[in-house]
């Protein structure tokens, strides 16, 4: 299943979703699907695989297991973030009005199938 479409499969299925991305550990975009600009998700992109990688080298610090996604929210929207393998991370933004739980079961669907696909 190519990513294009593991994307979207995500987007559709969470109500609220505005936005997914692949990004490489450089922060480069591999593949993307939103609902606004593709600039501004692949900055988004960008900055939350940054914080992804400091949040899990401070975790590993911590022998608390393999960190499996993060959630942030802010007062105009939420973001997941997790790993794809070692080399990739999964973006995804979100309404404030969408049901975190519900995307975070989807999100967690669509990283071991993007896992599948690369390694």
């Amino acid at each position: 299943m190519p990513f294009k479409s593991i994307l979207k499969n995500l987007m559709d299925s969470v109500p609220g979703a505005t936005g997914a991305i692949l990004a490489d550990w450089e922060g480069e975009a591999v593949e993307h699907y939103c609902h606004y600009d593709v600039f501004d998700l692949k900055v988004i992109g960008a900055h939350k695989g940054i914080l992804l990688n400091l949040l899990r080298d401070a975790h590993q610090k911590m022998a608390a297991g393999n960190m499996l996604h993060t959630v942030i929210s802010t007062a105009n929207q939420h973001y997941l973030t997790g790993p794809v393998g070692a080399d990739y991370f999964l973006v995804m933004t979100l309404d404030r009005s969408a049901i975190v739980g519900q995307a975070i079961r989807a999100f967690n669907e669509a990283m071991a199938l993007m896992y599948k696909e690369i390694y």
